[in-house]
């Protein structure tokens, strides 16, 4: 994986993940913004304001979610497979992961986790290993988020089977997502679903999207768990 990405960050990542059904639904702006929206919300329905929080994301690319978002944090940090992604990361605290299945981090550093977008080009044997490893760097009642494709959503598997970047997904549902936090002996507080409506109406419709949240169904949903 980490040699896949190098070649994605010098073919332009932003621009491999261009596709013309995508496009109508939102600009790239959009997805980040969605995320980063619900992130908040569940951090600080849960837990506390997020201002206070040390957040660490993992599989964080080119760091945009966390330029976006280090406003927000007391404290923000980043790592990454691919020496090729972080290598456009620019004044945050970025750190390489030698294997998908290690954190470059301390003990308990961590009061949020996030992997979005991220587990579906994990190996299915080393996803157990990532999990546990993330419930390691997080502090005791720390919050780790998963987001990831919702395989049920029709649009989503299309958009997935044509992107390059996805050639070896295996994406995995809520439940299986809900599993590894489980395993790692963390527990699932919330499931939700969102990107149900394109940037166009979510403004005029982002009220009824929140009532569909638990309908599995969004194009992208988030399961937010605690450690122990």
């Amino acid at each position: 994986m980490p040699s896949e990405f190098d070649n994605y960050a010098a073919a332009g990542y932003g621009k491999l993940l261009q596709d013309p059904v995508r496009g109508r639904f939102g600009e790239p702006r959009f997805f980040f913004e969605r995320k980063l929206e619900l992130l908040r919300a569940l951090y600080e329905q849960y837990a506390k304001p997020t201002q206070s929080a040390r957040w660490l994301d993992v599989g964080c690319g080119e760091g945009t979610l966390l330029e976006m978002g280090k406003r927000y944090f007391h404290e923000v940090a980043g790592c990454d497979v691919s020496a090729g992604m972080i290598g456009r990361c620019e004044g945050l605290n970025i750190r390489q992961q030698v294997s998908s299945r290690q954190i470059p981090f301390a003990d308990q550093s961590f009061d949020l986790v996030t992997a979005i977008c991220v587990y579906h080009h994990v190996e299915l044997a080393d996803r157990p290993f990532l999990t546990g490893d993330i419930a390691r760097v997080l502090q005791p009642k720390g919050l780790f988020c998963i987001i990831e494709h919702n395989p049920y959503n029709p649009i989503t598997r299309l958009i997935v089977h044509r992107s390059p970047i996805d050639t070896h997904a295996q994406l995995l549902t809520a439940a299986m997502a809900g599993n590894l936090a489980r395993h790692a002996r963390m527990e699932v507080l919330a499931a939700r679903y969102f990107l149900y409506f394109p940037e166009f109406l979510y403004s005029k419709m982002a009220a009824v999207e929140k009532t569909f949240s638990r309908i599995p169904l969004g194009g992208q949903y988030a399961v937010l768990c605690e450690n122990s």
